[in-house]
């Protein structure tokens, strides 16, 4: 007879709304590969035009997904677009919605574990589903273990002594912790979380299939920049940079893909450095149509910084979407995306918020053709070792395992 397989709930505020949604789909991925290990479930918050129950099918995996309601629908506004952190930013009214998103999804988890009886529960970022998680720990009577997964945002910019002591009680009652770089594993041992229970684990990118090279790399023109427009993204700098290497090199296009509070700010700076006609705010786009973006594009560049909350990426998945589709990467000198790009291997490395630097690593590339395409396929060569979510997949299915 064979074994029913182990049930593990998914605890997540980011994941694609509906079909053509523009929302990060590496927890919908990951999700994909643990379903060939494990029943998965997952479980997310509401909003408008989201169903409350459906099924998410790719290839021959398939997970099962339900979606909390915390308020009146039109009122649900606390999660996606940017994430929880951004939307509160921008309406601090949000915050009164916390308190029911927090209870609400306490009550789901509840709800779900006597319907599934779940063997494990894998909570991703510290606060706010790390949170709820460890609450339910902590009343249920027979609660399952917990694996939580820190991305960055809710590591760098969750401050002040309150939000410490919460995300340090977090980690202490999670049977297993993973950060997605190894600049994480300081902070989180900072917290108090022993060395042992951490583990620097990456979300993935399917390489195989999805980010591939594509045709000749003869066609390609231009830079790009994928992400959300905030702060610590730091496109000022690359459009700064722009103003610089638009005499050298007048040919020369940028295309920035994603949206977010700091549009309008980045194109009026566009239009004040009077290199508005060499930039084209492309606005979100399709998870579908990204990696023939990036086959187009002779360099990506990531100008990331950190920012005035102390908010920081925690990984910088994006570089090697970029590698995985051949393209040659620029990005800032920050700890946690060493992970993804070593300098002089895999990609260029400036100095974050140096526009001259910047723009002088960009101009090496777009100079030295040979230099680019040896970097770009090391670059994806790298990707395919350490990122491709086959590799990623089995070694969270390992941790959870393990956990069990």
């Amino acid at each position: 007879m064979t074994a029913m397989p182990k049930k593990v709930l998914v605890l997540t505020s980011t994941l694609p709304r509906w079909v053509g949604d523009t929302e990060p789909r590496f927890v919908e991925y990951l999700s994909y590969k643990l379903a060939r290990h494990f029943e998965i479930v997952i479980l997310a918050p509401h909003c408008p035009g989201a169903a409350r129950h459906e099924v998410f099918s790719h290839g021959n995996q398939s997970v099962t997904v339900h979606r909390f309601r915390y308020c009146l629908t039109a009122l649900e506004s606390l999660a996606y677009q940017g994430g929880i952190l951004s939307r509160l930013r921008r309406n601090p009214l949000r915050l009164l919605l916390v308190p029911f998103f927090l209870i609400a999804e306490l009550i789901s988890i509840a709800k779900l574990q006597r319907e599934y009886h779940f063997d494990a529960i894998h909570a991703h970022w510290i606060i706010p589903q790390g949170l709820v998680a460890a609450v339910y720990g902590s009343l249920a009577s027979k609660a399952p273990p917990i694996l939580v997964t820190s991305h960055g945002g809710d590591l760098y910019a969750l401050r002040g002594a309150l939000l410490t002591r919460l995300k340090r009680w977090v980690l202490k009652k999670a049977s297993r912790v993973t950060v997605v770089s190894a600049a994480m594993r300081d902070n989180v041992n900072e917290l108090g979380c022993g060395a042992d229970n951490v583990r620097v684990q990456s979300m993935g990118v399917d390489l195989q299939s999805t980010f591939t090279p594509g045709d000749s790399a003869a066609n390609r023109a231009g830079l790009i920049f994928v992400g959300r427009l905030v702060e610590k993204k730091g496109v000022r700098f690359l459009i700064e940079a722009m103003a610089l290497l638009v005499d050298r090199f007048p040919e020369l296009r940028l295309t920035i893909i994603g949206d977010g509070p700091l549009r309008n700010e980045l194109s009026g700076l566009a239009e004040k450095l009077r290199v508005a006609s060499y930039v084209h705010f492309a606005g979100s786009v399709p998870n579908v149509e990204l990696p023939e973006q990036l086959r187009q594009a002779q360099v990506a560049v990531m100008p990331s910084v950190i920012a005035e909350s102390g908010d920081q990426e925690g990984l910088g998945l994006v570089a090697i979407e970029a590698m995985g589709c051949g393209c040659a990467v620029v990005a800032s000198a920050l700890p946690a995306i060493r992970d993804t790009v070593i300098d002089g291997e895999t990609g260029l490395m400036a100095r974050p918020g140096d526009t001259a630097d910047l723009a002088a690593k960009v101009t090496v590339l777009l100079e030295n053709d040979a230099m680019r395409q040896q970097l770009a396929q090391a670059g994806r060569r790298y990707a395919l070792d350490y990122f491709d979510w086959q590799h990623v997949g089995d070694n969270y299915a390992g941790i959870i395992k393990d956990m069990l």
